[in-house]
């Protein structure tokens, strides 16, 4: 595929995925997450060919236009999609597949000082929400989602949506929405917090228990006045 019809099939994907975008030239000129992923293809080149330097350099001007920072050596696929992008950080090692979506404020970064492999892969389809925290070489399988704000540190299977600190499964696709894009990672009401689940849990945990108390207590009161009948 050729450098302009790999940037118009990136405008495409960009219009498929924001109702807000009204035409390829509002992309091609107000779109920062667009010019933030032309610039990184122009830094990896750089970086692949030898020339690090030149690769930091227009990574560096990319964060300046963007506030998107993209190493150099990052690999990209095809139709990533940064909306709104403010803030997102995406780490050296980090592997991105096709058609994948990532928000304002995600961070695909490293924990480990080592110089191979920590940054996190993110397989075809994925969604990253806004906030999230994508740490360590682990894997986000195929069409998986990511909530808002949510902590990942372990790999995520294919088509599950993870939310929460740290994040945890919520809820699996469901397979007449598998081919459908979900804005943000999530759908409202379709995954859950785990946190407030498990509050809720609690909650009906601590309801039977207190009507099984209330029914000790009548069993001991009745106890008590057969008694007090009996010694009387």
């Amino acid at each position: 595929m050729s450098f302009l019809a790999r940037l118009r099939d990136d405008i495409d994907a960009i219009i498929a995925r924001d109702p807000a975008a009204r035409s390829r030239l509002e992309v091609a000129l107000c779109y920062p997450g667009f010019y933030a992923v032309l610039i990184h293809r122009l830094a990896h080149a750089a970086w692949g060919s030898g020339w690090k330097l030149l690769g930091r350099i227009l990574s560096n001007i990319g964060r300046f236009l963007t506030g998107i920072e993209i190493h150099p050596g990052a690999r990209i696929g095809r139709r990533l999609f940064i909306d709104h992008g403010m803030g997102a950080v995406i780490g050296e090692t980090t592997e991105i597949g096709d058609d994948v979506t990532l928000y304002h404020g995600v961070t695909l970064g490293g924990v480990s000082l080592t110089k191979g492999k920590r940054h996190p892969t993110l397989e075809d389809g994925v969604i990253i929400g806004a906030g999230a925290q994508v740490l360590g070489p682990i894997r986000i399988a195929k069409g998986a989602r990511v909530g808002a704000n949510a902590v990942v540190l372990t790999d995520v299977p294919p088509g599950v949506t993870v939310v929460g600190i740290p994040a945890k499964s919520a809820a699996p696709r469901k397979a007449e929405t598998e081919a459908t894009f979900q804005a943000y990672g999530a759908t409202p009401g379709e995954a859950p917090d785990p946190v407030t689940r498990a509050i809720e849990t609690l909650a009906t945990e601590v309801e039977t228990l207190k009507s099984r108390i209330a029914e000790l207590e009548a069993e001991r009161d009745g106890a008590a006045d057969s008694l007090k009948r009996r010694v009387i």
